[in-house]
């Protein structure tokens, strides 16, 4: 029961990670492409040259599966040999050709485990295959959504660094005001000036990082770098209520690497059944029919020479290496260390991927921390610029004073964004640690072990 309601915790914070909006940003040219965060991932999964890669890796697999299974049945050899003849034999035997054509059917019987092992080894690496495709596939989608996140902050700096400008502005009209009166000092409006300089050069910076963001996006949707984008959506918050327990658990049984490793284990074991085929005997059916004569197909049936070759034989074949110098056995050593060694990396997988979900997690939480106490210092400084303003006016405050508020609210502003943006990009993280699903149900190929 538990584990339902954490599925329905977990499909309800991905859906909702890509659907919530939120109204921030700046207003895009009306040429731009417009583009939810849903339909980026969208694009990049069509268009993304690793997947691309993937698909036909899954589909090689496929064919080798095909070619393995086709192993174990029946094969028909067709032969055939011209010779032309000389000698003092064949000229007084009136000789001088001789065709051969021979046709072989060949029918496995038993192989001692090699064909049913190599069977085996290409069904686990087709379905290895395709976790591997679902893999590139959660990695492709976990760095679009970042890709896209990172976009929306950079959007939201804009606005930050705009709303700088404006309030610079306003406030230099001020600072000029009462310098033309003589009620402050030419260094107020030096000042004044400075700030707004920076401020303007923060807004340069932060429409090229837009540019840079928006550029990297189109990279991983595959369309064009130069492409102008609106984006539909805004960095929001949603509370995670998944514990990390819960986390770490259904990273155990759904991260399409750790699954990938436990196929590597049994293909492994397929390969040691693969060597020790070797100490055992095979067991093959076998027919034949052959033709041999001066002719393509033999000679005149009343010639006794074409009853003696024309013939056909049926029969059982069984090849025992009774003794091969000990190569079965080496073999079957190397098939044990691999097999070692895929229980290594499947452990290491496991402890690798508990430690991304970890600390994915941990960020998660973090960022959410971030995101109430930023807020509150974006208010707090909003109110303390407002009062510096309000007391440079009435004479009782200094211009370093309201240039110093001003510096904490665009500060404010940009670590609440931040914090936003650490947030969603953290939860897209923690969705690809955790091996949320994206085209593939994992539990239809999770081993039985």
């Amino acid at each position: 029961m538990k584990k339902n309601f954490t599925m329905k915790k977990i499909s309800a914070l991905v859906l909702g990670g890509l659907l919530a909006v939120s109204v921030t940003g700046t207003a895009l040219a009306a040429e731009a492409m417009e583009l939810t965060l849903e339909e980026s991932v969208r694009l990049a999964l069509d268009n993304n040259y690793t997947i691309k890669q993937q698909e036909a890796e899954y589909e090689n697999a496929v064919w080798a599966r095909h070619q393995a299974r086709r192993q174990f049945g029946p094969t028909l050899n067709w032969q055939s040999s011209a010779t032309k003849l000389g000698g003092k034999y064949y000229d007084s035997a009136d000789m001088n050709r001789a065709f051969g054509n021979g046709l072989t059917l060949t029918m496995p019987v038993y192989t001692g485990g090699q064909l049913e092992g190599a069977i085996k080894a290409a069904d686990l690496t087709m379905d290895a295959s395709e976790l591997g495709l679902e893999q590139s596939k959660q990695q492709v989608k976990a760095s679009t959504m970042a890709a896209y996140y990172k976009a929306l902050q950079a959007k939201n700096q804009i606005k930050v660094a705009q709303d700088s400008v404006d309030t610079l502005n306003e406030h230099l009209k001020n600072v000029n005001a009462q310098y033309t009166v003589g009620t402050v000092a030419k260094s107020d409006v030096l000042s004044t000036q400075v700030q707004m300089a920076n401020a303007e050069q923060s807004l340069i910076t932060a429409n090229n990082n837009y540019d840079v963001a928006v550029a990297s996006l189109n990279n991983l949707m595959g369309v064009a770098t130069g492409t102008e984008l609106s984006l539909s959506d805004s960095l929001s918050y949603t509370p995670y209520e998944i514990s990390l327990e819960e986390c770490s658990s259904y990273a155990q049984t759904n991260r399409p690497d750790v699954l990938i490793a436990d196929y590597k284990v049994a293909i492994a074991q397929a390969g040691l059944q693969q060597s020790r085929a070797g100490y055992l005997p095979t067991v093959s059916l076998t027919a034949a029919k052959n033709w041999q004569g001066e002719k393509l197909f033999g000679a005149d049936e009343t010639d006794i020479r074409y009853r003696q070759n024309n013939n056909w034989s049926a029969g059982v074949v069984v090849s025992w290496d009774i003794w091969d110098n000990n190569v079965t056995a080496a073999k079957v050593k190397q098939s044990q260390a691999a097999i070692a060694k895929a229980q290594a990396a499947a452990a290491d997988a496991r402890q690798t991927g508990d430690l991304e979900v970890r600390t994915a997690y941990l960020n998660l939480k973090a960022a959410e921390k971030s995101i109430s106490t930023t807020q509150v210092a974006v208010e707090k400084a909003q109110e303390d610029y407002k009062i510096a303003q309000v007391r440079y006016a009435a004479g009782v405050g200094t211009n370093l004073d309201v240039m110093d508020a001003e510096e904490k609210l665009t500060q404010a502003q940009t670590n609440y964004y931040t914090a936003m943006y650490n947030y969603n990009s953290s939860k897209a993280d923690l969705d690809r640690a955790m091996g949320i699903m994206v085209d593939l149900d994992i539990k239809k190929l999770a081993l039985e072990q």
